[in-house]
């Protein structure tokens, strides 16, 4: 199976939104409840799995919540197997994705400086107006 395939792709699509089902009725206090799945990655032998989890809050919250998931992550596995009709249930590999919190930083510091030059723009046509006249 070719990993950019179709039948790989829809397989991706699927066990992402299961793990996503899971891990939102998980009863650990260590998961967050703000965690998604970004994406899930299966190897096409069916074996493995990478799923990229990102997590709202702060450095604590996010290594609570890999701890968490890590030590449920068989419990996940068995729920994966029960819902998801396939040959095998991959073994899942949680890594944090923290595309989100770097693009919020940096859309926050694209406004600073946005916010800066428009106060120097109103800053520069009032000294324009007040030469003209």
């Amino acid at each position: 199976m070719k990993k950019r395939g179709i039948k790989n792709t829809r397989i991706n699509t699927e066990v992402q939104r299961e793990l996503s089902n899971i891990i939102r009725s998980l009863k650990d206090p260590r998961v967050a409840p703000w965690t998604s799945v970004v994406a899930a990655e299966v190897a096409p032998d069916l074996k493995t799995c990478k799923a990229y989890i990102s997590v709202l809050g702060d450095g604590k919250a996010q290594t609570d919540t890999l701890e968490g998931l890590d030590s449920a992550v068989g419990y996940i596995r068995r729920e994966l197997a029960r819902t998801l009709n396939m040959r095998n249930t991959p073994e899942i590999r949680f890594i944090l994705d923290q595309s989100i919190e770097y693009g919020v930083n940096m859309s926050k510091r694209i406004d600073e400086v946005t916010k800066d030059l428009k106060t120097a723009d109103i800053d520069m046509e009032s000294e324009g107006e007040k030469d003209a006249e």
